[in-house]
């Protein structure tokens, strides 16, 4: 069966760290190398986040552009643009999940669901790249 997708790519500038709170620094360094350091790093992210929904004969759209660049700015890009991911986000504060870039895409695929939950249109896919040469997909799985 066939189905329609809309994708809408964004960009974030953001800092973290890779860090759990139980181990040790040796472990933390063999687990996490560069990433454990103490005084954070940034990258700027590309994000895209792809949408379905029942294509809308008047529209031609299965997903509103508009709505969808909405929640895209408060749920994403105003929340973590330059932002200090373990510092100013609750979830990925000391001893809570990592802000790797699998957790960052499934953060982001959970909060923009919920703000289109009454658009008619839902998140099926979030990639997010933090370099050219590594990135993480959450996807919808079929039930």
């Amino acid at each position: 069966m066939a189905r329609l997708t809309l994708t809408r790519r964004v960009f974030f500038s953001a800092a973290h760290r890779y860090r759990r709170p139980e181990w040790d620094d040796a472990r933390n360094v063999e687990t996490f190398g560069k990433c454990a350091r103490p005084n954070f790093h940034g990258h700027t992210y590309v994000c895209d986040v792809t949408v379905t929904g029942a294509l809308d004969p008047e529209t031609g759209f299965v997903a509103n552009l508009g709505v969808i660049d909405r929640v895209l700015a408060q749920e994403v890009v105003d929340k973590l643009d330059h932002a200090n991911l373990n510092l100013d986000i609750a979830e990925f504060a000391e001893g809570k999940l990592i802000p790797s870039s699998e957790e960052i895409a499934q953060w982001i695929a959970e909060r923009v669901n919920g703000s289109l939950a009454s658009s008619g249109s839902r998140v099926i896919r979030v990639v997010v790249a933090e370099e050219p040469h590594l990135w993480a997909t959450w996807e919808e799985t079929d039930a």
